[in-house]
């Protein structure tokens, strides 16, 4: 990657468009607000933190726990949109980013990821042509495809040789060819064309389910089964074909099913979350939590939110909203307080009721968060903090 444009980012300087950072840090640049050793308790509410610890401890985890299996990463960028994590991930040994739109694959290209796999079907002229464009200045792009129509598109717009990976979908799933003969007419037509090269192939089992019971599991099998059905019915323009497959949540599954073929072909987890984990959704789906082989992963990210009332018994309204926190999965989690919970959420305002009698009007609460694609696109800026010594030893910068 391109350090020294990374390193650019801790020369902005402070100011009022930073959400979660003080204001006595107004004026100076990142770099100089993290060299003072900004304690924590300082930083005001609402505000989400990721620890240095647990973010460390993911980083190496996963990585060890792919290598033992042969198997690549290409962590999916879209769950951080953060450079600077992109970039550690890539220092750890991921074999590219993942992106999922032409918009988050420009971000990659701006900061030098130098190998991008797009997931995702790419449909605007002028899109398809930018992307040929960082082709042939050296970028090395893998691109997504589910249909002999978008194949057409890709072979018109090209004008150097772009890599294509056929993607497998579900009945009711999204984009993915419904089905092997569907896949295979799209590899055909990929072969056909001279500017396309047929480089593998890739699906998205959480498309399948979202359960962990024994048959939700055996429903991800039986279509791991059909893309390595598919992978052996083609013949691939590449040394080393890619089979793709893996979120955060089966990735153990794509390791049994798939795992087999990484002597011949580049298995490759699009895994994501693993980087920071959550104390909800992956937390209750990650493999381990279901007695499955995959890594102990730690929650990384944390929110925090400030009793603005105590309007009545039982209940404290806190600082933190939509415009703060992740919602789509489950709503926050109170962290190191029996008999609570958050039922509801609105904007600027986080419900917190039960054994709230403690609680004043100024005091902090702390908060696990679920699902960590919805936690990052609130904040442009994010601390790290140093847990065991209370202070912020980075900021994260995201670009959503």
């Amino acid at each position: 990657m391109d350090t020294a444009r990374l390193a650019e980012l801790y020369d902005e300087v402070l100011d009022w468009r930073h959400k979660g950072i003080p204001a006595s840090a107004h004026g100076r640049t990142i770099a100089e607000w993290i060299a003072s050793g900004p304690p924590t308790p300082t930083l005001p509410t609402p505000l989400v933190t990721i620890s240095a610890q647990a973010l460390e401890h993911n980083l190496h985890a996963m990585a060890a726990w792919c290598a033992e299996r042969g198997l690549s990463l290409a962590p999916h960028g879209k769950a951080t949109m953060a450079p600077q994590l992109w970039h550690r991930q890539l220092e750890a040994g991921a074999a590219a980013i993942t992106v999922a739109t032409p918009f988050q694959a420009g971000v990659a290209r701006r900061f030098g990821v130098p190998r991008i796999l797009i997931a995702n079907q790419v449909a605007d002229p002028a899109t398809l042509a930018q992307l040929s464009v960082w082709a042939g200045s050296g970028t090395a792009i893998g691109l997504f495809s589910d249909s002999t129509l978008t194949i057409d598109r890709y072979s018109a717009a090209f004008s150097t040789t772009i890599d294509v990976i056929v993607e497998l979908g579900t009945p009711g799933g999204r984009a993915g060819a419904r089905g092997i003969e569907a896949a295979l007419a799209v590899a055909l037509r990929v072969a056909a064309a001279p500017n396309l090269r047929l480089a593998g192939v890739a699906g998205y089992e959480g498309s399948v389910t979202a359960g962990t019971d024994p048959a939700a599991i055996a429903a991800v099998d039986a279509y791991l089964d059909d893309l390595a059905t598919l992978y052996a019915a083609l013949d691939f323009e590449v040394d080393r074909p890619v089979v793709s497959a893996g979120g955060s949540a089966y990735f153990d599954r794509v390791a049994a099913v798939l795992g087999p073929l990484a002597g011949e072909a580049e298995v490759l987890l699009r895994s994501g979350s693993y980087l920071v984990h959550d104390h909800g959704c992956y937390a209750r789906t990650t493999p381990t939590a279901r007695g499955g082989d995959g890594p102990h992963l730690l929650p990384a990210l944390e929110g925090r939110a400030r009793v603005l009332s105590r309007p009545e018994p039982g209940l404290a309204i806190l600082d933190g909203g939509r415009r703060d926190f992740p919602y789509d999965q489950d709503l926050p989690i109170p962290l190191g307080r029996s008999g609570t919970a958050c039922p509801q959420i609105s904007d600027q305002h986080l419900f917190l009721t039960g054994a709230t009698e403690d609680l004043r009007v100024g005091d902090t609460v702390r908060l696990g968060l679920s699902h960590p694609c919805t936690s990052f696109d609130k904040w442009r800026l994010i601390p790290v903090v140093d847990d065991e010594r209370g202070v912020v030893v980075d900021a994260i910068h995201t670009f959503f």
